[in-house]
């Protein structure tokens, strides 16, 4: 009987101890776990790049209006002309026209009877042209007053300016930014006595496209086509190991 009770005693400090052996390897590896966690350090970087624009964009529209479609229809012809030679006199040949824009003129008009109607009196006829050229100096200085003293209603927009290697310059500016990020995670590490080991993991934060000198941000990116010279900024955010 002392020999069963002893018997079952031993197996009951044995599991026990099996159990306590186990609890500690589990808060050993939960301490492990929270260590490791801890010798990470996350900082952001940034990078900055003054660009030239490299591509154009200048639009314009001419209207006329007269009391018959076809009047009228010679009459955009006639302006169309005017504005190829305009364009061919300020050195420019690659151009096109969009389709011509119809649109009735209508009034209204009591009829004999006394009702009150709409008539057509007469069309507005109107179109675009289209520009796109490298050389951007040309269009940035693109004046359309010669057009307007030659009795043409021309309106123009603001010339657009387009960066056509973003794209690169992007990629570029990413690795830019990772590196200021390692160098200022290396900075803070090492007045805590630390160092930096492997890049852990990155995220690439909006760029900025904007115009020179300007500060303004949007939480959904810029992407500035009023300025002939644009900064663009990149942000990484990136997460490094301590050693």
């Amino acid at each position: 009987m002392n020999d069963s009770r002893t018997h079952l005693f031993g197996m009951v400090a044995g599991l026990f101890l099996a159990a306590g052996l186990v609890f500690s390897a589990m808060l050993g590896t939960s301490a492990w776990v929270k260590i490791k966690n801890s010798h990470l350090i996350t900082v952001k970087g940034s990078a900055r790049k003054n660009i030239d624009s490299d591509l154009a964009i200048w639009r314009g529209s001419f209207v006329v209006e007269s009391e018959t479609l076809l009047e009228a229809q010679h009459k955009i012809q006639a302006n169309r002309k005017v504005v190829e030679q305009f364009l061919g006199n300020a050195g420019i040949t690659n151009f096109s026209f969009a389709p011509i824009n119809i649109e009735e003129v209508r009034a209204m008009q009591k009829s004999p009877e006394g009702w009150t109607q709409q008539r057509t009196t007469g069309f507005r006829l109107s179109q675009f042209v289209h520009v796109e050229s490298a050389d951007v100096t040309r269009l940035e200085h693109l004046d359309s007053t010669p057009l307007l003293e030659q009795g043409l209603l021309f309106t123009t927009e603001p010339p657009q300016f387009i960066y056509t290697s973003v794209g690169e310059t992007k990629i570029e500016m990413l690795a830019e930014a990772t590196k200021n990020a390692r160098a200022r995670a290396e900075q803070i590490a090492a007045n805590g006595g630390s160092g930096i080991a492997q890049l852990h993991d990155a995220d690439m934060g909006i760029f900025q496209i904007t115009p020179l000198h300007s500060n303004d941000t949007s939480g959904e990116g810029m992407n500035d086509t009023s300025s002939r010279q644009k900064t663009i900024t990149a942000v990484v955010t990136a997460t490094f190991l301590l050693k």
